[in-house]
């Protein structure tokens, strides 16, 4: 196969910011691997990704599991880097905290094993959440902000388990790198918006669609929220990569929205979705919530690209083209 750039590994590739990154990555000339959790019911469909432009000369999709972090070996093996965005998903609570948690620690801490004894792997990209600094802080913070786990484990709101599990397990990850000398940084997102190239709508586009019309989803009804477009979360993942010297975690939020403002920009831009106006004192613009502060990721030299109506306006488009409700 041709190697452009290099060749890199994106674990959890066939979800809505992976796949996404496997496209970035093939469009900017790298050759990637990527990681699908076997199923031993039925093969997963991953038509999206192999029809990406270069996908076949340049992606190779291998089977991998978290739960055997020995089988990521073979996806590593060969890259100059690896973009861990792979993560235990359960905000249904079908399991107890404490075993996502350590599938999700100790998978990690696996993949980032191999990354260091492929002695190829010069960074590894960790995806970590707003849910890692969201919880138990308030308003805005930076990179010095950690969800407070004992908060979170006491007061169980929506999520939590999956917040535990991102916190710990991002902590884990700077960590390891700090001891064992791997050069690890992580990107924070808060809601990841936009189009999406899987085949179901993905949660974060759900969880922000929720937020705009202000309906009452799985995380109640939002006064405020920070998102960010889904192709500025590909490219923040490229661009940290490709940085000469990047240090720690790096927030990557664009956009701190009230519901107040996206209601008048949906009255405004879609009046077809009849949306009632926020009328309510108590939605103002100084709503209050934990907001994501990027300054570190900007400063850097990373350039956000999508505002938030660009990212709306591509998010109701991809739903429409795929025939997915919006509302």
């Amino acid at each position: 196969m041709e190697e452009r750039k290099g060749r890199v590994c994106v674990t959890g590739g066939t979800g809505f910011i992976g796949s996404w990154i496997v496209k970035r990555l093939l469009q900017d000339g790298y050759s990637v691997n990527t990681t699908v959790r076997p199923n031993s019911e039925r093969k997963k469909d991953v038509s999206y990704l192999t029809s990406l432009p270069g996908a076949s000369e340049r992606l190779q999709i291998l089977g991998a599991d978290l739960r055997n972090p020995e089988s990521f070996n073979a996806a590593i093996e060969g890259c100059i880097g690896v973009f861990h965005v792979a993560t235990p998903m359960d905000f249904e609570l079908k399991e107890p905290e404490e075993v996502v948690t350590k599938r999700s620690i100790d998978g990690t801490l696996g993949i980032l094993k191999a990354c260091l004894n492929s002695k190829t792997v010069k960074r590894v990209v960790y995806t970590s959440s707003a849910s890692a600094v969201n919880y138990g802080t308030g308003g805005m913070v930076d990179e010095s902000s950690w969800s407070d786990v004992d908060y979170l484990r006491a007061s169980k709101p929506f999520g939590w388990s999956y917040a535990v599990s991102k916190t710990l397990t991002e902590k884990a990850v700077l960590e390891f790198g700090e001891q064992n000398g791997l050069d690890v940084v992580t990107l924070i997102p808060p809601f990841v918006f936009g189009p999406f190239i899987c085949p179901n709508l993905p949660n974060s586009v759900r969880a922000s669609l929720d937020f705009v019309f202000g309906v009452k989803g799985q995380f109640g009804v939002l006064l405020r929220t920070d998102v960010v477009h889904v192709d500025d979360v590909a490219r923040a993942h490229i661009f940290l990569l490709e940085h000469p010297n990047p240090k720690g975690r790096y927030n990557c939020s664009q956009s701190s929205v009230t519901l107040k403002r996206t209601s008048e920009i949906v009255s405004a831009k879609y009046p077809e979705f009849h949306l009632k106006a926020v009328d309510s004192p108590k939605h103002n613009e100084d709503a209050e919530g934990p907001h994501l502060k990027s300054k570190k990721l900007i400063d850097a030299g990373f350039e956000f690209k999508y505002g938030f109506e660009e990212t709306l306006d591509d998010a109701i488009r991809c739903c429409k083209a795929q025939r997915i409700p919006v509302m």
